[in-house]
């Protein structure tokens, strides 16, 4: 029931909350319907799992926010449940439950999940590799199916910006973390052998393809516009709407990114860790926040990684709470029924506001609303097979054409009927304006202009 009723929020939230379309969106979408043999075997490998699942969402089902956003959905669920499995690996299940709970249902994994952009690898990768390495440790003879899908994992991680990094620390982690050290030791030959072959061969083969085409690095390591003088300022642009109440700063991120109840939750989590922290699971949720510092700094918007590390700590601050709890009253069954209800109060009052935060910030939120455009939505609930005139994003558009009738073209021409996607720079000579079709925004609302053909007078 659980499972449904999550699944049933990540195909409809997105479509109540963020209806419209962001540039990152719009850009992503466009490069991933674009992407062709041709553009791979030149090296055109940034977020190539995340663009080729895309590209077939769209070609299958027509260029629409539905379409575009559908990867992000279906891997939503899929992060959604290995955070589950992840937390009840180093947890108890019912204090996993609880914190997959609170994590799965806050504003910034709704947002992942209802985002269009590969933004959301970010945070799969790392949860993924995580829940694999737990798989090989925590068993005395791990199974070979779990080495192999650990190194696939990493090896088609490092296609995602930032990831080469991950990987660098899973493998330095390992030689530092005596217990981690271990096991790989006494590993079995065949799965230690088959993870060293192939991922061996997948970075030789990606290797190749950086020393043809130098550009792909700049990408996967930093950002396409990087440089070091704005580190530390992409870290205080990323940081600004994760604690702040009120973020002046007009992106996609919803202020405060995390909420307060979860922010005490984590630190609570933090300070518990602080006596065993040299355990692997404790020292894991600090030395991501690190990572996911850094990142940001490539990138702002990868402050949002954060999910991962937080959701961890949250795991640590409730299994500290309840231990406390049931501490005083250790052998009084009458406590832990009656713990029943501050809890629910307690994650009544994390939930409830961040679905509504999430919802209703993400609609009329002016610093956030304004970020995304409902063009698309209105064009295709209103045109069916008019010529639309488009000046900005033009081959976005034109996906349209392989499944509607709409043609896109740069100029009017001698129809009827010519509608431009947004105000014209001069009117057509003899067309008058009949029609001009809004957005629900409150700003820059008018979005398509219908022009017809009238003869002058004489004519």
């Amino acid at each position: 029931m659980l499972g449904f009723a999550f699944a049933t929020l990540l195909f409809v939230l997105p479509f109540i909350a963020q209806k419209g379309l962001s540039q990152a969106e719009i850009e992503s979408a466009t490069s991933s319907y674009y992407l062709g043999r041709n553009g791979i075997l030149n090296g055109d490998l940034v977020d190539l799992p995340y663009r080729i699942l895309q590209k077939y969402s769209i070609t299958f089902l027509g260029l629409s926010a539905f379409s575009i956003k559908l990867p992000s959905i279906v891997i939503g669920l899929l992060l959604g449940l290995l955070l589950i499995l992840l937390l009840n690996r180093w947890f108890k299940s019912n204090v996993s439950l609880l914190a997959s709970c609170l994590i799965i249902l806050s504003t910034p994994f709704l947002f992942l999940a209802g985002n269009g952009t590969p933004l959301i690898m970010l945070v799969l990768w790392p949860t993924l590799l995580l829940w694999l390495g737990s798989k090989i440790q925590g068993e005395k003879r791990p199974k070979p199916l779990y080495s192999f899908a650990f190194s696939l994992a990493m090896l088609l991680s490092v296609f995602t910006p930032y990831m080469i990094y991950f990987a660098v620390f899973c493998v330095l982690f390992v030689f530092l973390q005596p217990h981690l050290r271990f096991i790989i030791k006494n590993l079995p030959k065949l799965p230690l052998s088959s993870v060293i072959v192939l991922m061996l061969v997948g970075f030789t083969v990606l290797g190749i393809s950086i020393f043809n085409h130098p550009d792909t690095i700049m990408e996967l390591l930093f950002a396409k516009d990087f440089h070091i003088g704005a580190f530390f300022g992409n870290i205080l642009a990323g940081l600004a709407p994760v604690f702040s109440w009120y973020s002046s700063m007009e992106n996609v991120f919803l202020s405060p990114l995390i909420s307060l109840p979860t922010l005490a939750l984590a630190l609570i989590g933090l300070f518990s860790t602080t006596k065993g922290f040299f355990a692997s699971r404790n020292s894991i949720a600090s030395i991501l926040i690190v990572f996911c510092l850094v990142i940001t700094g490539f990138n702002p918007d990868a402050a949002i990684s954060l999910i991962l590390p937080f959701s961890i700590l949250v795991a640590h601050g409730i299994k500290y709470l309840l231990e406390k709890w049931y501490g005083l009253f250790p052998e009084n069954p009458y406590a832990r029924i009656s713990a029943l209800l501050p809890l629910t109060i307690l994650f009544g009052i994390i939930i409830i506001p961040a679905l509504l935060q999430y919802i209703y910030g993400y609609r009329y939120n002016p610093s956030v609303a304004s970020e995304f455009s409902y063009d698309l939505s209105v064009i295709r609930h209103n045109l069916t097979n008019e010529k639309l005139v488009v000046k900005d994003n033009i081959d976005f558009y034109r996906i349209l054409e392989a499944s509607t009738d709409i043609k896109i073209v740069e100029s009017a021409e001698n129809d009827q009927t010519i509608a431009f996607l947004g105000a014209p720079e001069k009117t057509p000579e003899n067309y008058e304006l009949s029609k001009i079709i809004t957005s629900p925004m409150g700003d820059n609302s008018d979005i398509i202009y219908i022009y017809t053909y009238s003869e002058k007078e004489g004519e």
